[in-house]
């Protein structure tokens, strides 16, 4: 499958981060099919958080990468979940 161009993923990632759940959802989507991790797993935290239709593969997603890290990783990433959702 062919990435996106940049501009799209600039797009949605501008919408995101204004509230829209459904670009959200895209991010995850695209991260999920190009194998990404952290940036996977705050893409499904955004997603969370926005209310987006989360399915049960993307819980299983973000399961099968919050295995594979460390704890302190874990919380990296928590923190900047957080400073994201409330930058």
């Amino acid at each position: 499958m062919p990435h996106p161009p940049r501009a799209q993923t600039v797009d949605l990632n501008q919408r995101a981060s204004h509230g829209d759940a459904a670009a959200a959802l895209a991010l995850l989507e695209q991260s999920m099919a190009r194998g990404h991790q952290r940036i996977g797993l705050l893409r499904y935290l955004r997603a969370r958080c926005l209310g987006a239709a989360l399915e049960g593969r993307h819980h299983d997603y973000a399961q099968r990468v919050t295995g594979k890290l460390s704890e302190a990783a874990l919380a990296c990433l928590a923190q900047e979940a957080q400073r994201r959702h409330s930058g």
